[in-house]
């Protein structure tokens, strides 16, 4: 009876890797890097809730537009409580609020459909949405247009 000394190797090798798991499960060893994680991510026993008090500070996002930017403190005070709600994952005021943006004006930079969603800035004096909006992209950019989509600031968020 001949065997193959391909399927012996393979069998070998597979043995070898069987004992490898075993031994690291039993005697306590991690497969696992020994890195630290990447700063910001939280390791065990670390909490991702802030300080009681304190407003979670959003992720910095590169600006990915040629559009200009904002500082959200340059916000409308309106504005930066339609992000404060955004942040917060709602309620929204408005039926409309969190819908797809569809970016027809083609201002914003291309993405897939249903990459965008849009939030309504209450208009003091307007007896409807009014005109402002902050727009969201799944990447997290957000957007500023005063004009109903006529044009677009990138907001900086935490400055």
């Amino acid at each position: 009876m001949s065997r193959n000394p391909n399927k012996l190797a393979a069998f070998a090798a597979l043995v070898i890797a069987v004992v490898v798991l075993v031994v690291a499960m039993v005697g306590g060893g991690s497969l696992a890097p020994t890195t630290a994680p990447p700063s910001g991510v939280p390791t065990a026993g670390q909490s991702t809730t802030p300080a009681p008090g304190t407003a979670p500070t959003p992720p910095a996002v590169a600006n990915p537009s040629a559009l200009p930017t904002i500082n959200a403190s340059q916000l409308p005070k309106e504005a930066r409580q339609t992000l404060a709600l955004i942040a917060k994952g709602g309620p929204y005021p408005y039926d409309r609020d969190g819908v797809n943006f569809g970016n027809f004006e083609g201002l914003l930079p291309k993405k897939s459909s249903g990459f965008y969603k849009e939030y309504t800035v209450p208009t003091p004096g307007e007896s409807d949405r009014g005109a402002r909006r902050i727009i969201v992209g799944k990447d997290s950019a957000k957007y500023y247009t005063p004009d109903h989509y006529e044009s677009f600031m990138f907001i900086v968020e935490g400055k």
